[in-house]
């Protein structure tokens, strides 16, 4: 191994140790500062100058797209006006490994004249920003990783680190899902999910179950069982949608006896059902299905403009297709 190597490894194990050093630290303040952001009506607001800065822009990030608003505000910025987006709803979390950043420490007064609740994360704990502070959170490390002891890089990995332990209790405190983290995250494979439409995943064509009014439900019976959605669309000579009978509407027709299989699929079916349009997005479908009340159904009928109908949806094409 040539000392280059050697030297990168020894970087590599004092971040990793700084990491551990963190973990006796998620303690009654690590809670405390849970608690504070779980109450807050207002949004996360980071703040940090130079490369504490830029982390506290990634952690605002992290919480933005995790189930916690929050954006990143430039304490320099601050003091030129860009407090006013500053309320008394919201927390703060000051990043300054220091403490003692003069440009953190010049917009604390406003901070406090405003009323927002505020969050310390420092690695010096008797600092003037950790006295000032709610809640303080210890994210000081032993010896930054830089040789001649002065580039941050153990304190702000710990600090990442510690922000993003802080936006993972937050998202699960939030029961926070992969649906929203689709909803917040439209780019790449997830946003191609979210984008999918009706039209992209229902059954079509042959892959249809549709029956005529005049059916009997024994017709329509056969039709459920050789489709194997459960369901199947129930339309006039026109092909126009006027019900929907389910596996469920012939379980329950079975308390009248076997009569009823005799019977017509008009006596037994849903009339207007609920339906959508095959440009719809899969999304939208689901909220549908998810909020029918008095319970959630499973299948949709989909139809054109003129209420043809075109296809059927069911839940299990939304959980196959990863939109569930």
């Amino acid at each position: 191994m040539n000392e280059l190597e050697t030297d990168a490894q020894k970087v590599l194990q004092m971040e990793a140790e700084a990491i551990l050093d963190l973990i006796p630290r998620v303690d009654e303040h690590f809670d405390a500062a849970v608690d504070m952001i779980l109450a807050c009506e207002g949004r996360v607001i980071m703040t940090g100058m130079g490369k504490s800065g830029i982390i506290a822009h990634k952690i605002s990030a992290t919480l933005a797209s995790t189930g916690t608003p929050s954006f990143y505000l430039h304490p320099a910025e601050g003091i030129h006006g860009d407090l006013g987006m500053v309320t008394a709803d919201d927390v703060i979390i000051a990043m300054s490994n220091s403490g003692e950043t003069g440009e953190v420490l010049n917009i604390l007064p406003s901070i406090r004249r405003i009323g927002a609740k505020l969050i310390a994360m420092v690695g010096n704990t008797d600092s003037t920003l950790a006295k000032n502070a709610d809640v303080v959170l210890n994210v000081g490390v032993k010896k930054e990783a830089c040789p001649l002891g002065l580039a941050p890089t153990s304190s702000t990995t710990a600090a990442l680190a510690f922000g993003d332990a802080l936006a993972m209790a937050l998202m699960g405190k939030h029961h926070f899902t992969s649906n929203q983290f689709a909803v917040f995250h439209p780019g790449g494979s997830l946003g191609r999910k979210l984008l999918l439409t009706v039209g992209d995943i229902m059954h079509g064509g042959s892959e249809n179950p549709v029956v005529k009014g005049s059916a009997t439900v024994t017709e329509a019976l056969f039709i459920i069982t050789d489709k194997g959605l459960g369901a199947v669309s129930v339309v006039d000579q026109n092909g126009i949608m006027i019900g929907l009978l389910t596996d469920g509407d012939i379980r329950r027709g079975l308390s009248k006896g076997v009569d009823f299989l005799k019977r017509p699929v008009t006596e037994l079916m849903t009339k207007n059902p609920k339906f959508i349009s095959q440009e719809k997005l899969a999304a939208q479908a689901l909220h549908i299905m998810e909020s029918h009340r008095p319970k959630p159904i499973t299948v949709l009928p989909v139809v054109d403009e003129e209420c043809h109908v075109i296809g059927l949806l069911h839940m299990t094409d939304l959980v196959r297709q990863g939109v569930v």
